[in-house]
């Protein structure tokens, strides 16, 4: 039995580890409480039975799930069980928050630095014993973004991180803007590189220009985003499209908005 020990606000970057789970080891392996406890079943009695005899415990450390007296049962129940031999607990880092003392002897899976995909590869080689698994795609997006504003005027956007850090917050800015007719400043001023990218074809076949955007260091966590301030020039408006992020040397992700 694999027993996932999260709070339920965490439930957006979690369900997509126990989906993945569920597809590899079948639902009755994996105790996930979105379907392990069903309407009518007493919670205490399923989370018991649940931790009864698991072989894995993982425990998905955020400040939320410090903070949840539920959660803290669950874990240090595993962590007693660990003692004795009779089941493993891996510590899964999900934001920034200090590990427990009583944890920091455990080797612990870092997805806050490393990833949503890097962290299910680590978790399902923990359960196989091995490295053969390669991962899949997964719909979750840590990053999202918001506008608003006038765009006859100034709009601003906002690009958050929702639980994990994003160390390449290199972003292209979606316009339907000649080069020249939209000013793009970063954070109140910070310096950056980027430049205009012309005949831009999205997936829909549209043709759209860009600027991409990178900050000269830093990296975009749920308590740091990043500020744009779209300014038309010229007496232009600003047509904006949508924010692409850069996932790879050559490959671009749109991120949806918030």
């Amino acid at each position: 039995m694999i027993f996932l020990s999260h709070n339920h606000a965490d439930k957006p970057v979690i369900e997509p580890v126990a989906l993945r789970l569920r597809e590899i080891f079948g639902q009755d392996k994996v105790f996930y409480d979105s379907w392990s406890i069903q309407p009518g079943d007493g919670i205490i009695d399923k989370m018991n039975e649940g931790l009864t005899s698991p072989n894995f415990v993982f425990f998905f450390v955020s400040e939320k799930s410090l903070l949840s007296n539920m959660v803290k049962l669950e874990w240090q129940n595993a962590l007693y069980k660990a003692t004795k031999g009779e089941c493993k607990i891996i510590p899964v880092r999900v934001d920034g928050s200090t590990m427990p003392p009583v944890l920091l002897q455990n080797v612990y899976i870092d997805m806050f630095a490393n990833g949503i995909e890097g962290a299910i590869v680590q978790i399902v080689n923990v359960i196989q014993g091995n490295n053969t698994f390669t991962p899949q795609h997964m719909g979750f997006s840590n990053l999202t973004y918001k506008y608003s504003g006038n765009p006859a005027v100034e709009m601003d956007i906002v690009i958050s991180a929702s639980h994990l850090m994003e160390p390449n917050p290199t972003f292209l800015v979606l316009l339907n803007n000649d080069e020249g007719e939209v000013k793009i400043d970063l954070n109140g001023g910070q310096p950056h590189r980027g430049g205009f990218n012309k005949g831009i074809t999205m997936e829909n076949g549209e043709v759209v220009n860009g600027v991409a955007v990178a900050p000269l260091g830093g990296a975009i966590t749920p308590k740091m985003p990043m500020k744009l301030k779209l300014t038309p020039q010229n007496g232009k408006t600003v047509v904006f499209r949508g924010i692409f992020h850069q996932v790879t040397h050559d490959e671009w992700k749109a991120i949806p908005t918030k």
